[in-house]
C-alpha cells in the first residue's frame, strides 16, 4: 500500500512577534495549533489534522519562500512587502501587529546640504524622499537604527513605530508617518491556482475570525 504523504498546505509564518498574534488568530478561525508552538525551536511542523505545514521563518524571508513556491503562503508585515517587492498575490488584511513606518529625528533636527538617512528599508526610504523631491543619502542598518542620529551616522532614520517608547527613551521625535503597517495573508501564483480551494478556504475562515473581532 502507498503511505504517500497527503499535500499539505505549506505556510511561511514569521517568528517572534507577529507569529503569536498571527497563532491567536488562525485559532480563533477554527485551526488546532498547539499552544506549545508558540515557544518550539523546530523549523517545520507538520498538522496534518489541518492540512498544514507551518515553515518557521525570519519575517524578512517569508515574502521570498512564498514567490519561490517553496511556501503556498505566508504571513508578512507591510513593511517587507514594500521593501522586497516580490512577486506574490497580497490575498488578505489580518489586521494584527499593527504598527507604521515615519520618519524620525531629534527634535532640533535642521535641513543639511547633504543629508543622510539610515534604515533597514532603503527602497521604502529611498522611494519616500524621490516623491518628496528630497535628494538623500540612504544608509542601510541592520539593528538599533535609532542609534544613527545619536552618533552623528545620518541626520534622520526611516522605521517601524508601535508605542514609540524607544525614541521617547533616546531623545528622538516621529517627524512624519509614511504608511501604516499591518500584517498580510500572501500566497505563491502557481499554488494560488493549484491549491485554491484550500487557500481560499483558508482565507473565508481568517476572515470570519477577524469580522468577529471587530
Amino acid at each position: 500500500m502507498s503511505s504517500a504523504k497527503p499535500d499539505l498546505l505549506k505556510v511561511a509564518m514569521p517568528k517572534g512577534r507577529i507569529y503569536k498574534q498571527a497563532s491567536k488568530l488562525f485559532r480563533a478561525a477554527g485551526l488546532p495549533i498547539p499552544a506549545d508552538f508558540d515557544d518550539t525551536r523546530k523549523l517545520v511542523i507538520e498538522l496534518p489534522e489541518v492540512g498544514m505545514e507551518f515553515i518557521m521563518a525570519k519575517p524578512v524571508d517569508v515574502p521570498t519562500y512564498v514567490e519561490y513556491g517553496v511556501a503556498d503562503i505566508g504571513v508578512v508585515g507591510k513593511d517587507v512587502l514594500m521593501e522586497e517587492d516580490k512577486d506574490v498575490y497580497e490575498l488578505l488584511d489580518l489586521g494584527i501587529a499593527k504598527c507604521r513606518m515615519s520618519v524620525i529625528g531629534l527634535p532640533d533636527w535642521k535641513p543639511t546640504i547633504h543629508p543622510r538617512v539610515a534604515t533597514k528599508y532603503p527602497n521604502v526610504a529611498s522611494q519616500y524622499f524621490r516623491e518628496q523631491g528630497q535628494q538623500v543619502e540612504v544608509i542601510k542598518l541592520n539593528g538599533s537604527i535609532e542609534l544613527a542620529p545619536l552618533i552623528g551616522l545620518a541626520d534622520r532614520i526611516v522605521d517601524m513605530v508601535e508605542t514609540g517608547q524607544t525614541l521617547r527613551e533616546n531623545g528622538l521625535v516621529e517627524m512624519k508617518e509614511i504608511f501604516g503597517i499591518t500584517s498580510r495573508l500572501i500566497a505563491n501564483r502557481v499554488s494560488y491556482r493549484m491549491k485554491n480551494e484550500a487557500i481560499q478556504g483558508l482565507c473565508d475562515r481568517l476572515q470570519s475570525a477577524i469580522a468577529a473581532k471587530v
